[in-house]
């Protein structure tokens, strides 16, 4: 039977390092999924991920979409105003591909250092992606371009068909679009985001250096009893939606493994609290206030804290092609207990493990001697 919280592995790893915990310390992570949003509510959150990580991909599905050079600088700048003047934060900036869009325009971005990506989103997949590809052959033109720059492509893997059981379109997307996308495209740099299947992680494994794949704090953290535990649960609702405990036991083997294929990327994805408490339930969770203490309470339960750093420092800039970061940071063996909620102007966020009491306490670094 499913653990509600798919935390079987917890209590053994948490109890036998209790008396021994040391404060670990490794390279300043990046996150390499992240959503900002826009306006008061980037304000709001955008503090937040600058503290703990020094870069983030951040994804362009906002209204309108991010899809020329132009709107990517003005929302580069909106982030960095956003920030507070300390703040030692890059964000680096994705297009959202559609049906039309200009080929020429995501191949100049990328040559100018704007563009770091580009994001697929199939259309209606998830939150504003109503201009997503509705098919990828609509696309191919921009792909080779991509392919022969050495430019990622972000892709949020499900299928839409409301035929398909929304467990399995993560699985159906793999069989029906990514393997012929990779006969097509053999070396294009690929990121299969936020997977969340055993399906996903023996694919990104079986395929070439070429293709790697992001995990998020909570598809490690909770099954997908978490949502309907004693009713249902709007803050444990995400797209793609979580699976059953074998798939997240399969996550968990991958991201705990060493491989570089496999790095973090929370998927952090405010929605205000009264908008998650609605019939819209708006898939996404808020995880960057304790996103580092999330995966460091994983990777202990998994006894695996010494793969830490590889997974959150090393192998998300040896894919893209950056350098590592100089400056550390250390997560004390400390107890934090997160609110049940964080006030912004508008009313309220409610963050991943709110209520909770987690094992470890991020701390800021400082630069590397």
């Amino acid at each position: 039977m499913e653990n509600p919280m798919g935390q079987q592995n917890g209590d053994e790893a948490v109890s036998s390092n209790r008396a021994g915990r040391s404060p670990l310390t490794l390279r300043r992570p990046d996150d390499w999924h992240t959503h900002l949003r826009s306006g008061d509510m980037l304000k709001a959150v955008a503090p937040y991920t600058a503290r703990q990580f020094a870069r983030a991909i951040v994804m362009p599905n906002l209204v309108p979409p991010v899809t020329t050079i132009a709107a990517a600088e003005e929302y580069r700048l909106q982030i960095l105003k956003a920030l507070p003047p300390d703040a030692d934060f890059t964000p680096l900036m994705t297009c959202y591909l559609t049906d039309s869009i200009v080929a020429e325009e995501v191949e100049k971005g990328h040559q100018e250092g704007v563009f770091t990506a580009a994001k697929l989103y199939p259309q209606n997949a998830t939150t504003n992606s109503s201009h997503g590809v509705t098919d990828i052959r609509h696309i191919y033109p921009v792909l080779e371009r991509m392919q022969r720059a050495g430019m990622p492509l972000l892709i949020h893997g499900e299928v839409t068909d409301h035929d398909v059981d929304i467990f399995d379109r993560e699985a159906v997307f793999i069989e029906r679009i990514l393997v012929g996308l990779l006969k097509d495209f053999p070396g294009l740099k690929l990121v299969f985001e936020h997977i969340t299947t055993a399906e996903a992680a023996a694919f990104v494994v079986e395929s070439g250096p070429n293709v790697a794949g992001t995990i998020t704090p909570h598809h490690l953290t909770f099954n997908r009893n978490a949502i309907f535990k004693g009713g249902i649960r709007p803050h444990f609702y995400c797209l793609p939606v979580a699976k059953r405990e074998k798939h997240r036991l399969a996550l968990r083997k991958a991201a705990t493994s060493g491989s570089a294929k496999f790095f973090l990327g929370t998927d952090t994805a405010p929605h205000e609290a009264r908008d998650k408490e609605t019939a819209c339930g708006c898939a996404g969770l808020f995880n960057a206030p304790y996103a580092m203490e999330s995966y460091a309470t994983v990777f202990e339960e998994e006894g695996a804290l010494d793969q830490l750093e590889m997974f959150a420092s090393v192998a998300g800039p040896n894919f893209y092609g950056l350098p590592l970061n100089e400056e550390r940071i250390t997560l004390e063996p400390v107890e934090t207990v997160v609110p049940d909620h964080i006030a912004i102007p508008s009313g309220k966020l409610v963050s991943f493990h709110a209520g909770e009491t987690l094992k470890w306490r991020f701390k800021a670094g400082s630069n590397a001697a």
